[in-house]
Protein backbone atom coordinates (compact mmCIF):
# COMPACT_ATOMS: atom_id res chain seq x y z
CA UNK A 1 0.00 0.00 0.00
CA UNK A 2 1.09 3.26 -0.33
CA UNK A 3 2.86 5.18 2.25
CA UNK A 4 1.77 7.94 4.50
CA UNK A 5 -0.87 10.56 3.95
CA UNK A 6 0.93 14.13 3.69
CA UNK A 7 1.18 16.41 6.78
CA UNK A 8 -1.18 19.12 6.69
CA UNK A 9 -4.54 21.14 8.93
CA UNK A 10 -7.62 18.56 9.73
CA UNK A 11 -9.97 18.28 7.13
CA UNK A 12 -13.47 19.24 8.40
CA UNK A 13 -16.26 16.69 8.50
CA UNK A 14 -18.57 18.71 6.73
CA UNK A 15 -16.41 19.08 3.79
CA UNK A 16 -16.90 22.78 3.01
CA UNK A 17 -14.40 24.88 1.96
CA UNK A 18 -12.79 27.59 3.77
CA UNK A 19 -15.25 30.87 3.47
CA UNK A 20 -12.23 33.05 1.99
CA UNK A 21 -11.44 30.58 -0.78
CA UNK A 22 -12.61 32.51 -4.05
CA UNK A 23 -13.65 29.95 -6.83
CA UNK A 24 -13.13 30.68 -10.20
CA UNK A 25 -16.88 28.97 -12.04
CA UNK A 26 -15.15 29.74 -15.19
CA UNK A 27 -11.83 28.03 -14.53
CA UNK A 28 -11.07 24.52 -16.44
CA UNK A 29 -12.34 21.49 -13.83
CA UNK A 30 -11.56 18.00 -14.13
CA UNK A 31 -12.44 14.32 -12.15
CA UNK A 32 -10.37 11.89 -11.28
CA UNK A 33 -12.08 8.68 -10.10
CA UNK A 34 -10.12 6.71 -8.15
CA UNK A 35 -10.74 2.77 -7.68
CA UNK A 36 -8.68 0.99 -5.93
CA UNK A 37 -8.63 -2.46 -6.37
CA UNK A 38 -5.92 -4.83 -7.67
CA UNK A 39 -5.73 -8.71 -8.52
CA UNK A 40 -2.13 -8.71 -7.16
CA UNK A 41 0.06 -6.13 -5.58
CA UNK A 42 2.85 -5.40 -8.48
CA UNK A 43 6.07 -5.44 -6.64
CA UNK A 44 7.09 -1.71 -7.87
CA UNK A 45 4.01 0.01 -6.99
CA UNK A 46 2.71 2.52 -3.85
CA UNK A 47 -0.13 3.06 -5.07
CA UNK A 48 -3.19 3.37 -3.13
CA UNK A 49 -4.33 0.22 -3.69
CA UNK A 50 -5.67 -3.13 -2.40
CA UNK A 51 -6.44 -7.17 -3.01
CA UNK A 52 -9.26 -8.95 -2.02
CA UNK A 53 -7.32 -10.40 1.31
CA UNK A 54 -6.62 -6.72 2.42
CA UNK A 55 -9.82 -4.76 1.97
CA UNK A 56 -11.10 -5.27 5.56
CA UNK A 57 -14.61 -5.05 5.96
CA UNK A 58 -15.41 -2.79 2.71
CA UNK A 59 -16.77 -4.01 -0.54
CA UNK A 60 -16.27 -3.99 -3.77
CA UNK A 61 -19.61 -4.63 -4.83
CA UNK A 62 -20.71 -1.48 -3.14
CA UNK A 63 -18.03 0.84 -4.24
CA UNK A 64 -19.56 2.69 -7.05
CA UNK A 65 -22.51 3.76 -4.57
CA UNK A 66 -19.66 5.23 -2.12
CA UNK A 67 -18.24 6.80 -4.54
CA UNK A 68 -21.12 8.49 -5.56
CA UNK A 69 -22.02 9.64 -2.18
CA UNK A 70 -19.03 11.89 -2.57
CA UNK A 71 -20.25 13.29 -5.71
CA UNK A 72 -23.72 14.22 -4.24
CA UNK A 73 -21.15 15.71 -1.25
CA UNK A 74 -18.90 17.50 -4.02
CA UNK A 75 -21.48 19.20 -5.63
CA UNK A 76 -23.01 20.64 -2.76
CA UNK A 77 -19.50 21.94 -1.18
CA UNK A 78 -18.96 23.45 -5.02
CA UNK A 79 -22.39 25.07 -5.23
CA UNK A 80 -22.02 26.53 -2.14
CA UNK A 81 -19.16 28.25 -2.75
CA UNK A 82 -19.89 29.15 -6.44
CA UNK A 83 -17.94 26.68 -8.17
CA UNK A 84 -20.43 24.52 -10.16
CA UNK A 85 -18.54 24.06 -13.49
CA UNK A 86 -19.12 21.62 -16.03
CA UNK A 87 -16.38 18.98 -16.84
CA UNK A 88 -13.45 19.17 -19.28
CA UNK A 89 -12.01 15.87 -18.17
CA UNK A 90 -12.46 12.30 -16.73
CA UNK A 91 -10.27 10.07 -15.74
CA UNK A 92 -10.75 6.74 -13.90
CA UNK A 93 -7.79 5.50 -12.56
CA UNK A 94 -6.40 2.70 -9.75
CA UNK A 95 -5.82 0.03 -8.94
CA UNK A 96 -7.62 -1.59 -12.29
CA UNK A 97 -10.95 0.30 -12.62
CA UNK A 98 -11.80 -2.44 -15.10
CA UNK A 99 -12.02 -5.16 -12.39
CA UNK A 100 -15.47 -3.71 -11.61
CA UNK A 101 -18.35 -4.80 -13.45
CA UNK A 102 -18.53 -1.63 -16.73
CA UNK A 103 -21.89 -1.01 -15.79
CA UNK A 104 -20.30 0.39 -12.19
CA UNK A 105 -18.19 2.58 -14.25
CA UNK A 106 -20.70 3.63 -16.31
CA UNK A 107 -23.17 4.76 -13.01
CA UNK A 108 -20.27 6.57 -11.17
CA UNK A 109 -19.21 8.44 -14.45
CA UNK A 110 -22.98 8.94 -15.00
CA UNK A 111 -23.45 10.70 -11.17
CA UNK A 112 -20.31 12.96 -12.25
CA UNK A 113 -21.89 14.15 -15.71
CA UNK A 114 -25.03 14.68 -13.72
CA UNK A 115 -24.07 16.78 -10.41
CA UNK A 116 -21.81 18.89 -12.47
CA UNK A 117 -22.02 18.70 -16.52
CA UNK A 118 -19.46 17.54 -18.82
CA UNK A 119 -18.60 20.21 -21.60
CA UNK A 120 -18.62 18.92 -25.08
CA UNK A 121 -15.35 17.20 -26.74
CA UNK A 122 -14.45 16.25 -23.13
CA UNK A 123 -11.84 13.63 -22.68
CA UNK A 124 -13.42 10.36 -20.26
CA UNK A 125 -10.00 8.25 -20.09
CA UNK A 126 -10.41 4.75 -18.49
CA UNK A 127 -7.19 2.67 -17.06
CA UNK A 128 -7.38 -0.89 -18.26
CA UNK A 129 -5.47 -4.50 -17.32
CA UNK A 130 -5.35 -5.52 -21.07
CA UNK A 131 -7.04 -8.99 -19.58
CA UNK A 132 -10.03 -7.16 -18.72
CA UNK A 133 -10.74 -5.50 -21.54
CA UNK A 134 -14.32 -7.20 -24.07
CA UNK A 135 -15.88 -5.87 -26.61
CA UNK A 136 -18.91 -6.05 -24.01
CA UNK A 137 -17.25 -3.86 -21.33
CA UNK A 138 -16.37 -1.20 -24.34
CA UNK A 139 -19.40 -0.69 -25.29
CA UNK A 140 -20.81 -0.40 -22.51
CA UNK A 141 -18.30 2.18 -21.67
CA UNK A 142 -18.81 3.68 -24.72
CA UNK A 143 -22.30 3.87 -24.50
CA UNK A 144 -21.99 5.78 -21.08
CA UNK A 145 -19.65 8.51 -22.33
CA UNK A 146 -15.88 7.12 -22.42
CA UNK A 147 -13.64 8.62 -24.80
CA UNK A 148 -10.32 6.73 -24.65
CA UNK A 149 -8.70 3.84 -22.71
CA UNK A 150 -5.46 3.81 -21.16
CA UNK A 151 -4.27 0.19 -21.53
CA UNK A 152 -1.49 -0.78 -19.31
CA UNK A 153 1.43 -2.94 -21.43
CA UNK A 154 4.11 -2.23 -19.60
CA UNK A 155 6.13 -4.74 -21.39
CA UNK A 156 6.19 -7.67 -23.88
CA UNK A 157 9.06 -9.76 -22.56
CA UNK A 158 7.84 -12.38 -20.53
CA UNK A 159 10.75 -11.97 -18.06
CA UNK A 160 10.55 -8.21 -17.58
CA UNK A 161 6.80 -8.62 -16.60
CA UNK A 162 7.33 -11.14 -13.95
CA UNK A 163 10.17 -8.93 -12.58
CA UNK A 164 7.20 -6.64 -12.37
CA UNK A 165 5.19 -8.73 -11.33
CA UNK A 166 2.41 -8.28 -14.07
CA UNK A 167 0.08 -11.19 -14.37
CA UNK A 168 -1.54 -10.10 -17.88
CA UNK A 169 -1.24 -12.44 -20.54
CA UNK A 170 0.38 -10.13 -23.90
CA UNK A 171 -1.06 -11.46 -26.17
CA UNK A 172 -4.41 -9.66 -25.01
CA UNK A 173 -2.71 -6.21 -25.45
CA UNK A 174 -3.52 -6.54 -28.97
CA UNK A 175 -7.54 -8.02 -28.17
CA UNK A 176 -7.52 -4.82 -25.68
CA UNK A 177 -6.65 -2.62 -28.61
CA UNK A 178 -8.59 -4.25 -30.90
CA UNK A 179 -11.82 -3.86 -29.02
CA UNK A 180 -11.04 -0.12 -27.91
CA UNK A 181 -10.87 0.23 -31.36
CA UNK A 182 -13.77 -1.04 -33.03
CA UNK A 183 -15.47 0.50 -29.98
CA UNK A 184 -14.03 4.35 -31.33
CA UNK A 185 -12.24 5.05 -28.72
CA UNK A 186 -8.88 6.74 -28.26
CA UNK A 187 -6.08 3.87 -27.38
CA UNK A 188 -3.22 4.91 -24.87
CA UNK A 189 -0.67 2.15 -23.94
CA UNK A 190 2.10 2.66 -20.80
CA UNK A 191 5.31 0.75 -20.54
CA UNK A 192 7.60 0.69 -18.15
CA UNK A 193 11.83 0.72 -18.59
CA UNK A 194 14.32 -0.23 -16.66
CA UNK A 195 13.18 -3.32 -14.64
CA UNK A 196 15.66 -5.49 -12.88
CA UNK A 197 17.01 -8.00 -15.56
CA UNK A 198 16.24 -5.64 -18.39
CA UNK A 199 18.05 -5.68 -21.76
CA UNK A 200 18.39 -2.35 -23.83
CA UNK A 201 17.33 -5.06 -26.50
CA UNK A 202 14.29 -6.03 -24.50
CA UNK A 203 13.08 -2.31 -24.25
CA UNK A 204 13.17 -1.77 -27.68
CA UNK A 205 11.29 -4.93 -28.63
CA UNK A 206 8.78 -3.59 -26.26
CA UNK A 207 8.51 0.02 -27.77
CA UNK A 208 8.32 -1.95 -31.18
CA UNK A 209 5.42 -3.80 -29.86
CA UNK A 210 3.56 -0.83 -28.52
CA UNK A 211 4.43 0.84 -32.07
CA UNK A 212 3.05 -1.80 -34.29
CA UNK A 213 -0.55 -1.67 -32.20
CA UNK A 214 -0.75 2.13 -33.66
CA UNK A 215 -1.94 3.46 -30.79
CA UNK A 216 -2.95 6.99 -30.09
CA UNK A 217 -0.64 7.18 -27.26
CA UNK A 218 2.09 5.95 -25.53
CA UNK A 219 3.61 6.64 -21.85
CA UNK A 220 7.17 5.44 -21.08
CA UNK A 221 8.05 5.91 -17.57
CA UNK A 222 11.45 5.12 -15.70
CA UNK A 223 11.08 2.19 -13.44
CA UNK A 224 11.12 3.77 -9.85
CA UNK A 225 11.94 2.18 -6.60
CA UNK A 226 9.63 3.04 -3.62
CA UNK A 227 10.16 3.00 -0.36
CA UNK A 228 8.34 -0.15 1.45
CA UNK A 229 7.72 -1.86 -2.06
CA UNK A 230 8.41 -5.53 -2.39
CA UNK A 231 10.97 -4.62 -5.10
CA UNK A 232 12.62 -2.10 -2.99
CA UNK A 233 12.71 -5.14 0.17
CA UNK A 234 14.05 -7.26 -2.76
CA UNK A 235 16.75 -4.70 -3.41
CA UNK A 236 17.57 -3.41 0.31
CA UNK A 237 18.20 -7.65 0.46
CA UNK A 238 20.21 -8.13 -2.45
CA UNK A 239 17.97 -10.24 -4.73
CA UNK A 240 17.46 -8.29 -7.61
CA UNK A 241 19.79 -5.08 -9.09
CA UNK A 242 19.03 -1.84 -8.98
CA UNK A 243 18.16 -0.04 -11.94
CA UNK A 244 21.01 1.65 -13.78
CA UNK A 245 20.84 5.35 -14.46
CA UNK A 246 22.80 5.05 -17.55
CA UNK A 247 20.75 2.02 -18.98
CA UNK A 248 17.70 3.95 -18.54
CA UNK A 249 19.07 7.06 -19.94
CA UNK A 250 20.04 4.95 -22.97
CA UNK A 251 16.37 3.44 -22.99
CA UNK A 252 14.89 6.86 -22.83
CA UNK A 253 16.71 7.82 -25.83
CA UNK A 254 15.45 4.77 -27.57
CA UNK A 255 12.12 5.71 -27.20
CA UNK A 256 12.55 9.24 -28.40
CA UNK A 257 14.13 7.98 -31.38
CA UNK A 258 11.90 5.19 -31.65
CA UNK A 259 8.26 7.13 -31.21
CA UNK A 260 9.84 10.15 -33.06
CA UNK A 261 10.21 8.04 -36.09
CA UNK A 262 7.25 6.73 -36.18
CA UNK A 263 5.37 10.11 -36.13
CA UNK A 264 5.24 10.52 -32.07
CA UNK A 265 5.99 13.74 -30.44
CA UNK A 266 6.58 14.37 -27.23
CA UNK A 267 4.97 17.01 -24.70
CA UNK A 268 5.71 16.07 -21.42
CA UNK A 269 8.86 14.20 -20.40
CA UNK A 270 7.35 10.50 -20.33
CA UNK A 271 4.75 11.08 -22.82
CA UNK A 272 4.15 11.15 -26.21
CA UNK A 273 1.29 11.54 -28.64
CA UNK A 274 0.74 10.65 -32.63
CA UNK A 275 0.91 13.77 -34.36
CA UNK A 276 -1.71 13.75 -37.38
CA UNK A 277 -3.29 16.79 -36.93
CA UNK A 278 -5.59 15.55 -34.25
CA UNK A 279 -4.51 16.48 -30.08
CA UNK A 280 -3.83 12.99 -28.78
CA UNK A 281 -2.63 14.17 -25.51
CA UNK A 282 -3.50 13.37 -22.34
CA UNK A 283 -5.63 16.53 -21.09
CA UNK A 284 -6.59 15.00 -17.91
CA UNK A 285 -2.74 14.90 -17.02
CA UNK A 286 -2.14 18.03 -18.57
CA UNK A 287 -4.48 19.81 -16.01
CA UNK A 288 -2.63 18.53 -13.29
CA UNK A 289 0.68 19.85 -15.07
CA UNK A 290 -0.91 23.41 -15.68
CA UNK A 291 -2.27 23.67 -12.31
CA UNK A 292 -5.96 23.37 -13.08
CA UNK A 293 -8.77 22.44 -10.42
CA UNK A 294 -9.72 18.87 -9.74
CA UNK A 295 -11.72 16.93 -7.27
CA UNK A 296 -10.30 13.07 -6.47
CA UNK A 297 -12.71 10.85 -5.87
CA UNK A 298 -12.01 7.84 -4.14
CA UNK A 299 -9.66 6.31 -0.85
CA UNK A 300 -6.71 8.49 -0.69
CA UNK A 301 -7.44 10.57 -3.55
CA UNK A 302 -6.20 14.30 -3.63
CA UNK A 303 -8.13 17.38 -4.48
CA UNK A 304 -7.29 20.68 -5.48
CA UNK A 305 -9.75 23.67 -5.86
CA UNK A 306 -8.76 27.47 -6.08
CA UNK A 307 -5.02 26.86 -4.39
CA UNK A 308 -7.02 23.99 -1.94
CA UNK A 309 -5.16 21.21 -1.61
CA UNK A 310 -7.32 17.91 0.17
CA UNK A 311 -6.92 14.16 0.66
CA UNK A 312 -9.10 11.27 1.49
CA UNK A 313 -8.51 9.04 4.26
CA UNK A 314 -6.57 6.00 2.52
CA UNK A 315 -8.20 2.78 3.41
CA UNK A 316 -11.66 1.42 1.48
CA UNK A 317 -13.38 0.76 5.00
CA UNK A 318 -12.95 3.92 6.12
CA UNK A 319 -13.94 6.01 3.07
CA UNK A 320 -17.36 3.96 3.15
CA UNK A 321 -17.42 4.81 7.04
CA UNK A 322 -17.41 8.45 6.89
CA UNK A 323 -19.55 8.89 4.08
CA UNK A 324 -22.45 6.24 5.59
CA UNK A 325 -22.65 8.64 7.92
CA UNK A 326 -22.89 12.11 5.55
CA UNK A 327 -19.44 12.92 6.38
CA UNK A 328 -16.50 14.34 4.03
CA UNK A 329 -13.66 11.35 3.23
CA UNK A 330 -11.04 14.11 3.76
CA UNK A 331 -8.26 13.54 6.01
CA UNK A 332 -6.25 16.53 5.85
CA UNK A 333 -5.65 20.23 3.99
CA UNK A 334 -3.31 22.64 3.22
CA UNK A 335 -3.20 26.23 1.44
CA UNK A 336 0.57 26.16 0.17
CA UNK A 337 2.40 29.05 0.25
CA UNK A 338 4.00 31.20 -2.80
CA UNK A 339 7.37 29.54 -2.18
CA UNK A 340 5.57 26.33 -2.72
CA UNK A 341 3.49 26.79 -5.79
CA UNK A 342 6.16 28.30 -7.24
CA UNK A 343 8.45 25.33 -6.79
CA UNK A 344 5.23 22.99 -8.14
CA UNK A 345 4.86 25.18 -11.09
CA UNK A 346 8.19 24.71 -11.92
CA UNK A 347 8.53 20.94 -10.92
CA UNK A 348 5.37 20.51 -13.57
CA UNK A 349 5.61 22.51 -15.80
CA UNK A 350 9.36 22.86 -16.83
CA UNK A 351 8.42 18.88 -18.05
CA UNK A 352 6.31 19.78 -20.94
CA UNK A 353 7.13 20.68 -24.51
CA UNK A 354 5.30 23.92 -24.25
CA UNK A 355 7.81 25.20 -21.67
CA UNK A 356 7.88 26.83 -18.64
CA UNK A 357 6.98 30.86 -18.57
CA UNK A 358 10.19 32.66 -17.11
CA UNK A 359 8.24 35.13 -15.47
CA UNK A 360 7.14 31.92 -13.45
CA UNK A 361 10.15 31.57 -12.34
CA UNK A 362 11.32 33.34 -9.21
CA UNK A 363 13.14 36.17 -9.85
CA UNK A 364 16.22 35.88 -7.91
CA UNK A 365 16.49 32.41 -10.37
CA UNK A 366 15.92 33.67 -13.57
CA UNK A 367 19.64 34.15 -13.82
CA UNK A 368 20.16 30.53 -14.05
CA UNK A 369 18.54 30.03 -17.57
CA UNK A 370 21.66 31.12 -18.87
CA UNK A 371 23.49 28.02 -17.51
CA UNK A 372 20.75 26.01 -18.33
CA UNK A 373 21.61 26.54 -22.01
CA UNK A 374 25.13 26.73 -21.85
CA UNK A 375 24.77 23.16 -20.19
CA UNK A 376 22.87 22.08 -23.28
CA UNK A 377 20.07 21.47 -20.99
CA UNK A 378 17.51 24.69 -22.16
CA UNK A 379 16.34 25.77 -25.81
CA UNK A 380 18.52 29.24 -26.17
CA UNK A 381 15.50 29.97 -29.01
CA UNK A 382 12.65 29.21 -26.97
CA UNK A 383 14.45 31.63 -23.63
CA UNK A 384 15.21 34.43 -26.24
CA UNK A 385 11.74 34.64 -28.23
CA UNK A 386 9.26 33.23 -26.09
CA UNK A 387 10.77 33.56 -22.66
CA UNK A 388 10.12 29.92 -21.93
CA UNK A 389 12.27 27.29 -20.68
CA UNK A 390 12.04 24.10 -22.85
CA UNK A 391 13.96 21.22 -22.30
CA UNK A 392 16.63 19.99 -24.76
CA UNK A 393 16.86 15.80 -25.56
CA UNK A 394 19.71 16.28 -22.58
CA UNK A 395 17.50 18.53 -20.65
CA UNK A 396 14.60 16.06 -20.60
CA UNK A 397 16.97 13.20 -19.60
CA UNK A 398 18.61 15.75 -15.98
CA UNK A 399 14.98 17.11 -16.02
CA UNK A 400 15.61 17.10 -11.64
CA UNK A 401 18.75 18.78 -12.40
CA UNK A 402 16.67 21.43 -14.13
CA UNK A 403 14.43 22.17 -11.73
CA UNK A 404 17.08 22.10 -8.81
CA UNK A 405 18.76 24.68 -10.66
CA UNK A 406 15.52 26.71 -10.79
CA UNK A 407 14.04 26.11 -7.43
CA UNK A 408 17.42 26.03 -4.92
Amino acid sequence: MAGALPLGDPAPSHGRLPEDLVVDAAAPFSAYLHVPFCRVRCGYCDFNTYTATELRGAKQDEYADTLIREIALARDVLDEAGGIRPLDTVFFGGGTPTLLPAGDLARMLTAATAAFGIRDGAEVTVEANPDTVTPEVVRTLVDAGVTRLSIGMQSVVPHVLAALDRTHRPENVRTAVDAARDGGLDVSVDLIYGAPGESLADWERSLDAALALAPDHISAYALIIEDGTKLARQIRRGEVAAPDDDLQADMYEAADQRLGAAGFDWYEVSNWARADGGDHRSRHNLAYWRGSDWWGFGPGAHSHVAGLRWWNVKHPAAYAQRLALAESPAAGRERPDLEARTLERVLLQSRLAEGLPIDDIAESRRDRVAELISDGLADASAALRERRVRLTLRGRLLADAVVRALTE
